[in-house]
């Protein structure tokens, strides 16, 4: 994910640099040729791409709110995926007798614990098209990376494994039925939000939605110089060009928004949210927790303080 207070405008003009270009050109041939050329001083009623842009916006808007919706949603179920492994720690660390329990108990603890970790670093990268198994040995154990391998979905292998730990422990009395129970609708909480992270990523956002609304902002970018050329003159060109900008902008946001697990800038940021969840989980454990450096897009210390891609 990106972090940055402030936004550079080369980043922000960069998504649409194509485009301002083609518009440039095309607002300044239209300019050339009515100034010079009497047969083709072409002009409609301002009033015809006022009405098409207003009609544009609340469509633009509409696709920006539901894109947003998307990304929200994303973004609340990674909310419960930390507190869920948080409450999965605690519940560990309660409901078995750990003080007292220096051999095979706390043992128990430590490797559902790290592996909860492991399946939140897997779904991240699980859910970007990434290697899933990509640093799991700090966290798993060799039979259990052996045993996950056989799998095409790892969080899933990795939720099994924890079933299975759980049905064990109950079964030597570490935990009672009510204990196993709790923890078991906790492991289940963590299999619904990865379900629903897997229906916003593979749920493909409407393309002919999007295919109309893009013929619609060329549409009215091509009508845009012919309604002020005859008002505003050779001015008409940076007035098209600020007004396709800021629809393209728009437009570009609203398409970003739409994917937040597609490794983008805009993404929900996965990473920084599993390196969280190690960082806590680490820490209850009474384990030192070590920092992984982020990925900076800039040079410098200062610099990748406030820009990150994740």
């Amino acid at each position: 994910m990106l972090l940055k207070e402030n936004i550079p405008a080369k980043y922000i003009f960069g998504k649409i640099k194509k485009e301002v270009i083609l518009v440039t050109v095309y607002a300044v041939l239209i300019a050339v040729m009515y100034n010079n050329f009497h047969f083709t001083r072409i002009s409609i009623p301002i009033a015809v791409p006022t009405i098409l842009g207003t009609v544009i916006s609340l469509l633009l808007a509409f696709k920006s709110n539901q894109a947003y919706d998307r990304w929200w949603e994303a973004r609340t179920l990674w909310g419960a995926i930390v507190n869920d492994s948080r409450s999965l720690t605690r519940q560990l660390l309660t409901f078995v007798d750990t003080p007292y329990a220096e051999g095979e108990q706390k043992a128990f603890c430590e490797r559902v614990a790290k592996r909860q970790v492991a399946w939140c670093h897997a779904l991240s990268r699980h859910l970007r098209r990434q290697d899933p198994l990509h640093g799991l040995d700090k966290f798993l154990c060799k039979e259990d990376i052996e045993h996950i391998k056989r799998y095409d979905n790892i969080p899933v292998a990795l939720l099994e494994l924890q079933g299975a730990d759980l049905r064990s422990a109950f079964k030597l009395g570490w935990i009672n039925e009510f204990q196993q129970v709790a923890i078991d609708e906790t492991l289940t909480r963590f299999s619904n939000e990865m379900g629903g992270c897997e229906r916003i990523k593979n749920t493909v956002f409407p393309a002919t939605y999007s295919v109309y609304i893009h013929l619609s902002v060329l549409l009215f970018i091509l009508l845009l110089p012919f309604g002020l050329i005859e008002f505003f003159g050779v001015v008409e060109v940076p007035l098209v060009i600020a007004i396709a900008s800021s629809f393209f902008l728009i437009e570009k946001m609203a398409i970003h928004l739409q994917d937040p697990f597609e490794n983008k800038p805009t993404d929900t940021p996965t990473t920084t949210i599993s390196r969280t969840i190690e960082r806590d989980v680490m820490q209850m454990l009474k384990e030192t927790f070590k920092q992984d450096e982020p990925v900076a897009a800039g040079a410098g210390p200062e610099k990748s303080k406030m820009f990150y891609i994740l």
